[in-house]
C-alpha cells in the first residue's frame, strides 16, 4: 500500500503547488492542457473510491500486472473529448484544485483503510485491493510525468515510486530495459511519451522495435 500512498500523495501535492498560469500550459497528454489532465485526475480519484467500495465474492482474475492490457494506439475514447469541456467549465483553477484535493484526499484515506486482502471489482476484473493499488502506482506515476512534462520547475515523482513503476512496466512488457537508462526515461520511452534518441535506440536493442507499450 505504501508505494500507492507515496505516488498518489506526491501527485496531489504537485497539482496543489501549481500556479494558476500553469493550468493553461500543455501537458504530456497529446491535445490536453494541464487543466484537462487535472480534471482527468478527479475522475481517476473517483475510480479509486468506487473500486475500493465495490466488493467481489469470486476468486481474483487479475493481479497488479495482468490488470493492465497491452493495446494498440488510442482510437478516440469519447471521454477524451469530454474532459477538456469539463475542465473549461471550472473556470478558476482554484476550483479544480479544490475538487481534486477533496476527492483525491478521500481516495488516499480509503486506500489507507482498505484491507489489502479484500477482493474488489473493476473493469470486469476481480483482484485484491493490494494488487489494485499496486497497479495504480504505474498510473499515478505516469500521470505525474504527464503533468510536469512542460513544467521544468515542478516537483518530480518520488524516486522510489519511479522505480516501482518501472518494474511494473517491465513485468507487463515481459522484458527488462537497459540498466543504464534512468527510470524516468524508461517510463517515457516505454509508453511512447517521447521518442528514443539514436543512442537510446542502440541501448534498447531489440526492445526499440517493440515500444511503445500502450496500456489500457
Amino acid at each position: 500500500m505504501t508505494p500507492f500512498s507515496r505516488s498518489w500523495t506526491a501527485l496531489l501535492a504537485a497539482v496543489a503547488g501549481l500556479p494558476d498560469e500553469d493550468f493553461e500550459r500543455p501537458s504530456g497528454c497529446k491535445g490536453w492542457l494541464v487543466r484537462d489532465l487535472v480534471c482527468h485526475l478527479v475522475i481517476d480519484a473517483q475510480d479509486v473510491l468506487i473500486t475500493l467500495v465495490t466488493p467481489a465474492d469470486t476468486e481474483p482474475t487479475a493481479d497488479a500486472t495482468t490488470y493492465w492490457n497491452l493495446v494498440g494506439p488510442p482510437t478516440g475514447d469519447p471521454l477524451d473529448a469530454l474532459i477538456p469541456r469539463l475542465a473549461a467549465a471550472y473556470g478558476d483553477p482554484a476550483l479544480l484544485k479544490f475538487h481534486l484535493d477533496d476527492v483525491g484526499s478521500a481516495a488516499a484515506r480509503a486506500a489507507g483503510l482498505a484491507d489489502p486482502a479484500a477482493r474488489v471489482s473493476t473493469q470486469d476484473k476481480v483482484l485484491t485491493a493490494a494488487d489494485y493499488l499496486s497497479a495504480y502506482v504505474l498510473e499515478s506515476t505516469l500521470r505525474h510525468l504527464d503533468l510536469i512534462a512542460h513544467l521544468p520547475s515542478a516537483p518530480q515523482p518520488p524516486t522510489a515510486t519511479l522505480a516501482v513503476a518501472r518494474a511494473a512496466l517491465e513485468k507487463i512488457a515481459g522484458a527488462a530495459f537497459p540498466g543504464e537508462l534512468p527510470d524516468t526515461d524508461v517510463l517515457l520511452l516505454g509508453t511512447g511519451r517521447r521518442t528514443a534518441t539514436a543512442e537510446e535506440r542502440t541501448a534498447l536493442g531489440g526492445l526499440a522495435e517493440r515500444i511503445p507499450f500502450v496500456l489500457g
